[in-house]
């Protein structure tokens, strides 16, 4: 009864507090005010309920830390569980794999169109996992080896005719070697000096491409970039539209498993070392040279790949696609998944990308609910949607197997 009462007093606050804002129209050609207390009236509603849900979680959050101090470890959650048993899980995916198979002929062309954007900023995010999830290097300006990427294909085709299929291994490429010149000046900063550092690099490929007009075109950007073709099998609008996504689609599953196997890999576990203590990390004998410029070359590399993809999709590019703002949003779709979780980053992705795009029927109210959204799943959610879960070893069943062979 408490809640209902602070909760409905909030609401109260915020429609005095808007009413000036949102409830009050003056037509100065007629002369008259017209009020509007409807939409007041909404957004009171609105903050009602959320103010009501905002104080259940945060009573739900406290509960479940007094349960995790009193048994000493961490609860599971949900989707942990979900992950956990094999009996869930493999006919889950199954499920997601045959829906992402059958999507282009279930909805409409926009809608594919959204989910190819929403499956490159999977890779992208991805990509970004390895360096800031994995390895802790904050970076800041990976727009910058999207960019070499997509302009790596637009270039080459503008000037040499090159093809989409030649220019895809190029694009990742050119990131990687990006990655690699990043790499070197940065490999004695962390945290803050490493995040200025990485966002002067992405700003300044940006202003080469805005103002190398001769070559780049400059802030006209090229257009006419041709989309991908397969044995002319693809040749209308939405035959190809439908072939990038299935592209992208094996694009993604490929980027996964690769992902998967490096972070369970001798360097995977080198990056990860490098996170925790940079320190005890070279104490080991770990190489930390490489072992960050392996980091940087090969999350480049991922965004030099679907910066060719995005090219290709688009048809037209220009430096104002990639504003310190593509960094941004890829750096949230890894902090709102789970930093170093790949599932997690999948999650974000989609969210991130797709939730803004279905809540345009709340018209000029969508970002206000998407923005809402983001702060309650950060706040109840720190460690991400799906955090990183390690490997552990069961000391007891190890002695106790290596016992009963010892018998």
């Amino acid at each position: 009864m408490e809640g209902l009462k602070k909760s409905l007093l909030v609401s109260l606050w915020f429609m005095f507090l808007v009413l000036p804002i949102m409830g009050v129209f003056v037509d100065s050609i007629e002369n008259v005010v017209i009020w509007r207390l409807e939409r007041v009236l909404y957004v009171g509603i609105c903050t009602f309920f959320l103010s009501y849900l905002w104080r259940f979680m945060i009573r739900k959050k406290e509960e479940g830390r007094k349960v995790d101090e009193e048994s000493g470890e961490e609860q599971a959650t949900v989707l942990s569980r979900i992950f956990a048993n094999p009996a869930v899980y493999y006919p889950l995916l199954a499920g997601i794999l045959i829906f992402a198979l059958l999507f282009p002929e279930l909805f409409s062309m926009y809608q594919v169109n959204i989910m190819i954007s929403a499956l490159i900023y999977v890779v992208l995010g991805l990509g970004l996992n390895i360096v800031v999830g994995l390895a802790g290097l904050l970076d800041l300006g990976y727009v910058a080896f999207y960019a070499v990427g997509a302009y790596s294909y637009a270039l080459m085709n503008l000037y040499w005719g090159v093809n989409f299929w030649f220019a895809l291994p190029i694009g990742a490429l050119l990131g990687a070697l990006c990655g690699i010149l990043l790499g070197f000046p940065v490999l004695r900063l962390r945290g803050d000096y490493l995040a200025i550092v990485t966002l002067g690099f992405g700003e300044i490929i940006r202003l080469i491409l805005e103002n190398w007009g001769d070559f780049t075109h400059g802030p006209s950007g090229i257009s006419n970039i041709p989309r991908p073709d397969f044995f002319g099998l693809f040749t209308g609008l939405s035959s190809s539209i439908h072939f990038m996504y299935y592209m992208m689609i094996v694009l993604v599953i490929f980027t996964i498993f690769i992902v998967n196997r490096l972070k369970n890999s001798r360097i995977g576990r080198a990056w990860q070392a490098l996170r925790e203590d940079e320190i005890a990390c070279q104490a080991m004998g770990i190489d930390k040279v490489k072992t960050k410029l392996m980091a940087f070359a090969l999350g480049a590399t991922w965004a030099g790949l679907v910066g060719v993809v995005f090219a290709a999709k688009t048809s037209f590019i220009n430096p104002a696609s990639f504003t310190f703002l593509e960094s941004a949003i890829i750096l949230s779709i890894v902090v709102l998944g789970g930093m170093g979780s790949i599932l997690g980053v999948i999650l974000g992705a989609l969210v991130l990308i797709l939730l803004p795009e279905y809540l345009r029927a709340f018209s000029e109210y969508r970002m206000l609910v998407f923005g809402a959204t983001m702060v309650l799943v950060m706040v109840f959610r720190p460690q991400g949607l799906i955090r990183d879960v390690r490997r552990k070893i069961d000391i007891k069943a190890v002695r106790k197997a290596l016992g009963e062979s010892n018998e």
